[in-house]
Formats: structure tokens, sequence, C-alpha cells
């Protein structure tokens, strides 16, 4: 069996993908570079710069898995790998805590205005009584989506005595409780959180869930968190939102537009922290990503499947394709 992996893997990885094939490491190729090589190979391992085109799909002739080692498989033509039979596999749950860090890092930031204090001391001004903070002990915290995410959060939250909400449509009131949250209607939890944490997937349903009606619902001193996707808020009714006073303020860690622009309105405002959709990236669940992406290919090359499946549809194709038929 063959392996070709197309962007850098952790050595932990690796280990793994040799243990039961021969791996090729072809980093940076081009896209007819790929298309050239793919059909030599049994697998294919990709993070998110490899585009996997149906054209690419085609020619691997062999392929018998594509794994992805992240999250996302918008770089991946998943219908025509389905169409020829191909395991497409990926590693959701790897980030998933680095998320939920990240989260509460924003939250408690904000609470204590902590980049802004670091801001003013190093510009050589000592303005402590500018920046006094809030505790987070007995404050509402609004969880919007009880995924995988949500559900370490609302974890973390517990620890720090923070009485927790959510809003999630799928959830059970079981599951909720097993958590300590209460499960609410979105503008009850609009209206009564100290923080709103956004963790809903991107989809039309939640497309600017958070638009200005949803902020002006919101308490003036509310704090805003969203680590899921840039476009469940609308940026620009949030850029009006803070600059106006109807929240507190605002940390992001994802945008409407990615990488965001040097005009991006919100670098205008004090109030608001801004990180580059790094919440899933840490050393941790990199190598947990990646080790999860060489799994799924000693799955299916041993004749198995993949913990984590895109494309669950596959499996009969599969087998009437290996099987002969």
């Amino acid at each position: 069996m063959k392996v070709l992996v197309t962007e850098s893997i952790a050595e932990e990885g690796m280990d793994v993908l040799r243990d039961c094939a021969e791996v090729d490491i072809r980093l940076g190729l081009k896209p007819e570079e790929l298309l050239a090589l793919i059909g030599d190979y049994d697998a294919l391992v990709v993070r998110s710069q490899t585009k996997v085109s149906a054209e690419v799909i085609d020619a691997g002739k062999k392929l018998q898995v594509i794994a992805r080692a992240g999250v996302g498989i918008d770089n991946i033509d998943v219908a025509t790998a389905t169409r020829r039979g191909i395991v497409v596999g990926n590693a959701p749950t790897s980030n998933t805590i680095s998320a939920a860090e990240h989260t509460i890092a924003l939250m408690l930031a904000l609470a204590r205005h902590i980049p802004q204090a670091n801001a003013a001391l190093r510009s050589g001004v000592w303005k402590r009584d500018d920046f006094m903070g809030i505790e987070v002990r007995d404050k509402t915290l609004g969880i919007i989506g009880l995924g995988s995410v949500g559900s370490e959060v609302a974890r973390r939250a517990r620890g720090l005595e923070m009485k927790l909400i959510a809003h999630d449509p799928f959830i059970s009131e079981e599951t909720a409780r097993e958590l300590g949250v209460s499960l609410v209607d979105l503008d009850t939890l609009l209206a009564e959180s100290d923080f709103i944490s956004v963790h809903a997937p991107l989809n039309d349903q939640t497309r600017h869930m958070i638009d200005e009606t949803a902020l002006r619902k919101m308490k003036p001193t509310a704090i805003l968190v969203n680590t899921a996707r840039g476009g469940v808020v609308d940026t620009e009714a949030l850029y009006k939102a803070l600059k106006e006073g109807w929240i507190n303020s605002a940390g992001l860690d994802v945008h409407e537009t990615e990488p965001v622009p040097k005009d991006y309105p919100l670098f205008e405002l004090d109030n608001v922290v801004i990180s580059d959709h790094a919440g899933w990236y840490s050393e941790e669940s990199i190598a947990e990503l990646q080790r999860g992406a060489a799994e799924a290919v000693v799955a299916v090359l041993s004749g198995g499947w993949p913990k984590f499946l895109v494309n669950p549809e596959v499996k009969e194709i599969a087998r009437r394709k290996w099987g002969g038929e």
C-alpha cells in the first residue's frame, strides 16, 4: 500500500502511517503535479491547502481513502469521492478542547480588560482605575449551540461558578441537565445572559443569527464571544452595537471575511478583542488532528472504516468496488 502526504504532518501521525504502508511526502505540489502522481497511491492525506478536485479524484485509480488532517472538508470534492467509492475521513473532535479553552480565554480577557490594560501600560500609562473588571462567578453564560465545543465550554464555566443557560433545538433536556445547563429559547438567552458564547454551525438557518434585532435584545452590559463561524454574526450590526453601546464588548476568533482586511471596521474599537481563527490551533490539537487522519487511513487500508466517516453513504459503493463488482 502507498500513501501520499501533501502537507506537513507531525511525526506521531507519520509513525502511524509508516506502520502500515509506504509513505511518500511531497509538499507544495502544484495541481498538475498532484494530478500526475495520484494514480500510484492507495491513500491521500491532506490538510487545508491541497485541493482534491474531481479531476484529481478521477485520476486516483487506486485511491481507497482521502484523509483530512483537520475538520473542514471544503477542499475535497466529497460527492465525487463517494461516487468513486473512496472513503473520506477527518478528525472533527481533535480541536474541541483548544476551541473551548480559547472561548474561556476571550471571556476572561474581556471581563478583566486585559488587552487594553496591557496596551496602556506598554505605552507608559498607569490607568488601573480605567480597567476595573468584573468577576465571572455568578454571572449567566448563554451558550448558543451545545455541541462538542459548547458542551466543553459549559463544563469549564461550571468550574468558574457561572450560571448556565443554552439554546440548541437538537439537544435533549436530559443531556442539558447532565451538563448543568438549562435550555431556553433564543430570545430568553439573549435577554438574560451576561456573557453569550456562539457555537452554532454556519448554514442557511444560522447565517446572521446574531443580527441587529438580536443585539438589541441583549443587556447593555453583555459580552459576546464567537469562536464558531464568522457568518453567524452580522459584522456590520455588531460594529454598530459596539460603537453605540448596545452591548459592552465582544471577543471574536472568527470573521465573515478571512483573513480580515486591513481596514476591518472592528479594528477601530477598543471594546473588541480579536484573534485570527486560532481557537482550534494548539500544539496538542494539531498533533491529535494529524494522528486522527493517519488512523483513518490505517483503518481503511486494513479493511475497516474510519472513526469519523464524512461520507457514510460510500460504504455500499466501496464494498462493491473492493469486492470486484
